[in-house]
């Protein structure tokens, strides 16, 4: 589960409620009307925007916030090596039983391909398709959230105007211009607090996510035409290293994976 989405969406919502007490109070910032508006104006506009194959979808997007599991740099690199001394003692036909070991769709491709005999190139060509439509996917369930952050406030913006009218409609009695005004306001509210806090938050963490498993896919890439190609384990670990900071690098001297030939 990641923790930090949860838990920074809970803070959030601490410090807004403890911020409207401390001067007011709750109640005044609740009206289902401006909910309304501002929810239920923001997810029809989104259904506007998307075709609905996209939108059955979502809850497969917003799982994926909560409770995506994410592999290490490092454990890809480590199952990579491990492939690279299968391939180096036995041979790339060996690589089979492996490929059908693993519970990756993309490492298992690509390491059959090269079981295959494919062309290096070609297996570079299929596997970078892959990973460009992988991105692509992944920029949908970000668009989603992005556009919703966009709509958001302009529904709370729709609910103030119209809060604004039925205020002016009570010009005639001064007594209901201060609650109308807050009720107008309310909308607003609402909108800027779905936007910031949960929209656009949101998107961003998909992006974060999605940036991470491409980088996962490009070390798988690189791992495995360097085996199709016969490096040498040692190489082919100092190769993806590089796609690591230092600091999360894989160290020598402590658990390594690669065998003095």
């Amino acid at each position: 589960m990641d923790v930090s989405t949860l838990a920074g969406i809970v803070v959030g919502i601490a410090f807004i409620i403890v911020g409207i007490i401390i001067n007011g109070t709750l109640q005044s910032f609740y009206d289902l009307a401006s909910i309304m508006i501002v929810l239920g104006g923001t997810l029809a506009a989104t259904m506007v925007s998307y075709p609905f194959k996209r939108l059955v979808g979502f809850t497969r997007v917003v799982k994926k916030l909560f409770f995506s599991s994410e592999d290490k740099p490092q454990d890809i690199i480590v199952r990579i090596i491990e492939l690279a001394n299968i391939a180096r003692k036995e041979g790339l036909l060996a690589l089979e039983e492996a490929a059908y070991g693993t519970d990756d769709p993309f490492l298992q491709k690509g390491i059959l391909l090269i079981v295959d005999g494919t062309d290096p190139e070609l297996v570079r060509n299929i596997l970078e398709t892959e990973l460009d439509f992988l991105e692509e996917r992944h920029q949908e369930g970000q668009g989603i959230f992005e556009t919703m952050a966009s709509l958001a406030p302009a529904f709370g913006m729709i609910g103030t105007l119209i809060g604004l009218i039925n205020m002016l409609r009570k010009l005639d009695d001064p007594s209901s211009l201060g609650p109308s005004m807050s009720v107008a306001l309310v909308t607003t509210f609402y909108g800027s607090m779905l936007a910031n806090l949960f929209f656009t938050p949101m998107a961003i963490k998909l992006k974060y996510k999605s940036s991470q498993e491409i980088l996962l896919k490009e070390i798988m890439l690189e791992g495995m035409l360097s085996i199709q190609a016969g490096e040498n384990p040692r190489i082919i670990e100092e190769k993806l290293k590089a796609f690591l900071p230092p600091k999360d690098r894989l160290n020598r001297e402590g658990n390594n994976p690669v065998e003095d030939e």
